[in-house]
């Protein structure tokens, strides 16, 4: 294995794109950032994919696949596809952000799962796979439950209407991977801080000003996640953090200390913006549907199905990133090396060869777990389980305690980023 030194950093700058494939379909005004596809993706990469279902986006200087197998071929095809941009910003840095990891010579991370190459990604995953046991998960419950109630009496404490976001939606998740990795209740209001812009930094478009800020909080946030490890290697505990420092210690060949570092680093924001997306969607989903809410609320059994059916109909990702890494052949167009590629998941979740009635919400459909909204092949996202069981705790909660739980009339903002779709605020009210 080599040092760290040698290994790819957690976040590189995006070069400059190669050449538009030959004879491919370019689309000069489209972007996944665009108003009109953060409200409505759905419509409007329906529309895409029924035009072309590859073609070049000049705005996002991506190559975008819309339709499932093509999407599914290149996420088997790691060799070809590799998951290396990721995490990567898409847009590049400006000085200021440069600047300040300039200024900061010890912000090192390094890629280890999501971005990390075979076959470095299987031998990571083969120790994270066990910190992600059933046992593990497991363990959460009790404190998801506890957690859900408490937040529910404090918003029935403060009457209704509420706004769930704030009051529910993004604290549970976050405390909830946080007691997963082991960081201590007392740091979660600055951790949240630290972590609730990653999404700009890395799939948005923030400005020269806001890149810098991120970029303070990203340094801030790793010195932290070292401090937090180092402290761990002296006090471990039933948790993420300290079982990897121990497979280190047992393996040290296998999984160097900054693995250990960088996979604390990654987690924490992996780990519940996506969940709270989730959780919110599957509200708006359900809570106008009355019929179906109701069946929820009788039937926890109904859970499981419906947040699949969630994740295909309304998902909380709605797109991925692949790099090729040879020349090579997507939907019939000669691609160079280098070439970024965006896979639309918007448009994949709903194709009526796979779904009857794809744009109809059903939590009774027979087939809803066979969406993308989680990757395929070796990069299959390794937090997928744990995502729906905590959502699926949170759902049954919620059910019970608020069955008349409903939505009042409003409007939905999106944060402008290419991959996470969650309302930024959502208003709920009971009787």
């Amino acid at each position: 294995m080599n040092d760290d030194a040698d290994k790819r950093s957690y976040h590189v700058e995006r070069g400059d794109a190669p050449p538009i494939p030959s004879g491919c379909p370019v689309h000069p005004t489209w972007s996944p950032l665009d108003r009109a596809y953060l409200d409505d993706p759905y419509t409007l990469a329906t529309q895409l994919r029924d035009d072309h279902p590859v073609f070049y986006s000049e705005q996002l200087q991506y190559l975008v696949v819309t339709e499932m197998e093509e999407i599914e071929r290149i996420f088997v095809d790691h060799e070809t596809f590799a998951s290396a941009n990721v995490q990567d910003p898409v847009f590049p840095l400006g000085a200021a952000a440069q600047a300040v990891f300039a200024d900061a010579p010890d912000y090192n991370p390094v890629a280890v799962m999501s971005n990390r190459a075979e076959p470095d990604h299987g031998r990571l995953r083969v120790f994270t796979r066990q910190g992600f046991s059933n046992r593990r998960i497991q363990t959460l419950e009790p404190y998801i439950r506890r957690r859900s109630h408490e937040l529910i009496d404090a918003m029935q404490a403060a009457g209704s209407p509420t706004e769930f976001v704030e009051a529910f939606g993004f604290p549970l998740p976050g405390e909830t991977v946080f007691r997963f990795i082991g960081f201590p209740e007392a740091d979660d209001d600055m951790l949240k801080e630290w972590c609730v812009e990653r999404k700009a930094f890395s799939w948005g478009n923030p400005t020269g000003e806001q890149q810098a800020k991120i970029a303070e909080d990203m340094v801030s946030y790793w010195r932290y996640c070292r401090a937090f490890t180092a402290a761990k290697r002296d006090t471990r505990g039933d948790d993420l953090a300290s079982e990897l420092i121990t497979l280190h210690e047992q393996h040290p060949k296998d999984l160097s200390y900054r693995e250990v570092e960088s996979i604390v680093y990654g987690l924490s924001f992996a780990g519940h913006e996506a969940v709270t997306a989730l959780i919110c969607n599957t509200l708006q989903c359900l809570l106008p549907r009355r019929d179906q809410w109701d069946a929820v609320c009788s039937d926890p059994g109904l859970v499981p199905n419906a947040i699949d059916e969630v994740l295909r109909y309304n998902s909380s990702q709605i797109s991925w990133r692949r790099v090729t890494t040879t020349e090579t052949t997507v939907g019939g167009f000669a691609v160079p090396q280098g070439t970024g590629i965006f896979l639309n998941f918007a448009s994949a979740n709903r194709q009526a060869d796979i779904w009857d009635n794809p744009d109809t919400f059903d939590i009774r459909r027979p087939n809803a777990a066979r969406h993308i909204s989680f990757g395929k092949g070796v990069h299959f996202c390794l937090g997928a389980k744990f995502a729906k069981f905590e959502t699926g705790l949170m759902l049954e909660v919620l059910a019970e305690r608020l069955p008349t739980l409903q939505l009042p009339e409003q409007t939905f903002d999106y944060f402008p980023n290419i991959t996470f779709r969650g309302p930024e605020t959502l208003h709920v009210a009971w009787s």
